[in-house]
């Protein structure tokens, strides 16, 4: 493929993420840049190290366009941006005020701090959609309370379970990824001010009142001391970012099994023509499940490559950032991109009960293999009573006949066998989903609608 997928006209629908596009966009890179070097001007005003005036001449940088070309042979020549902006800053400013600007700050303060004002933006939208998608599937399991399926077990049917039961087992996970990313977020969204090595020797005494005046000034957390080279804490976002689309496309792929043709129980939607194939007209293909898993798989491949950012030498690295660049907002985008896809099966899931119910039916009594061996129990001796079924089961497969019919045949225990019924064999389904909505209804901050209960 010739074009990066998230910038083409084509893909850009399928893999693409406009509000995380603009906010990882250069213009808003500047616009934070800025922010943070107008931030530390004004906090050296404060503490008397630089005249007001200078602040007050760099507060008005806010809007300034950069020789963007100049600015790029400069950054091919220097590996970095801010020296040639910084330059550029300067000669706009005019001599009177420009040794006033980033002045105790190196490359590294200004560039981490400005990704932090980024990533701030761009995990704010991320929860919001992680909440959307709680908040729908909710509902989902709402609904279907008391909705029974069969529950599998590698890849077979193994006991009745609930639709409800299996959506709170989606959402689980993502709760626990939401209170992750509350915590997270305490320790990534912290300000970065050391100066060349970290010692903030060039503001003399006054250094850490800089860094801590910096993050007040910015919203941010002061850290115990600067992070040049302690990059644990964005090797931690990354793979919360891992964590949450895997638990997305586990959710994915059960909807690619469930929709199987063979299947039925669920489709991502009903809208007849999504997911159309070129020349198969009868075909609904999930789509939306299938952007979720790979954006999840490009995630845990490119993890590793934010653990080996990890390694970095002495108080400034020689190549640890410029990993991160090359793979955190990738990370974010596909994030995104899932966390849209996951939003939009939550709202529009087409269940199918109806065909949950044929499936379960369809096993004619061996999902009740196990209540079986259990009720034979009161009148045998365990091993007894699991040959027993054990032959049964092989024998209703063979003959194409009911479970309960083939032991009814064989024992004259007196078994409540109107009882023995896959309805009635859901265990704690109900217990445990409600458990999770409980949870959703707190984290959440309020209940989520009642739907079909």
């Amino acid at each position: 493929m010739p074009f990066l997928p998230h910038e083409s006209r084509i893909w850009s629908g399928v893999f693409g993420d406009p509000a995380l596009a603009e906010i990882f966009s250069e213009a808003n890179w500047l616009k934070r840049v800025l922010e943070v070097e107008i931030a530390l001007a004004g906090v050296e005003a404060r503490l008397g190290l630089i005249p007001p005036e200078a602040a007050q001449a760099i507060g008005q940088l806010a809007g300034f366009t950069p020789d963007w070309e100049r600015l790029a042979r400069q950054t091919e020549r220097d590996g970095v941006p801010m020296a040639g902006l910084v330059a550029q800053l300067q000669a706009h400013l005019g001599p009177g005020y420009a040794r006033y600007l980033h002045l105790g700050a190196t490359t590294q303060d200004i560039l981490d701090t400005a990704l932090v004002l980024q990533l701030r933006s761009a995990l704010e939208l991320l929860e919001e959609r992680l909440r959307k998608s709680l908040q729908g599937l909710a509902r989902l399991a709402r609904q279907h309370l008391e909705t029974p399926m069969p529950g599998r077990t590698h890849g077979q049917q193994a006991l009745p379970i609930t639709f409800g039961y299996k959506v709170a087992g989606w959402m689980a996970p993502l709760l626990r990824h939401l209170e992750r990313l509350q915590t997270l977020k305490e320790r990534v969204l912290v300000v970065q001010m050391g100066g060349a090595v970290g010692t903030l020797a060039a503001l003399g005494p006054h250094g850490v009142a800089v860094m801590e005046g910096l993050a007040q000034a910015l919203k941010l957390k002061a850290p115990l001391l600067p992070w040049h080279t302690a990059r644990d804490h964005l090797a931690e976002l990354a793979s919360w970012l891992s964590l949450l689309s895997g638990s997305l496309a586990k959710m994915a792929q059960d909807v690619i099994l469930m929709a199987q043709n063979e299947v039925g129980e669920v489709h991502e939607s009903l809208e007849p023509d999504r997911g159309g194939s070129s020349t198969l007209p009868q075909k609904s293909n999930p789509i939306k499940s299938e952007v979720i898993i790979a954006a999840a798989r490009a995630n845990a491949a490119l993890l590793a490559a934010m653990h080996q950012a990890l390694i970095a030498e002495h108080e400034r690295a020689t190549h640890a950032w410029q990993l991160e660049w090359l793979t955190l907002p990738q990370m974010l985008a596909h994030t995104g991109v899932a966390l849209n896809q996951a939003v939009f099966l939550s709202q529009h899931l087409a269940v199918h009960p109806a065909r949950m119910r044929a499936n379960l039916a369809a096993s004619r009594g061996l999902m009740l293999a196990e209540a079986l061996s259990l009720a034979l129990l009161e009148h045998m001796e365990p091993a007894q009573a699991k040959a027993l079924v054990r032959e049964a089961a092989q024998v209703a497969l063979a003959e194409g006949r009911h479970l309960l019919e083939v032991v009814q045949e064989r024992v004259q225990a007196p078994l409540d066998w109107a009882a023995l019924r896959e309805e009635a064999y859901l265990g704690s389904s109900r217990v445990f989903t409600e458990r999770v909505l409980e949870e959703a209804d707190r984290l959440l901050g309020q209940p989520a609608e009642e739907g079909g209960r």
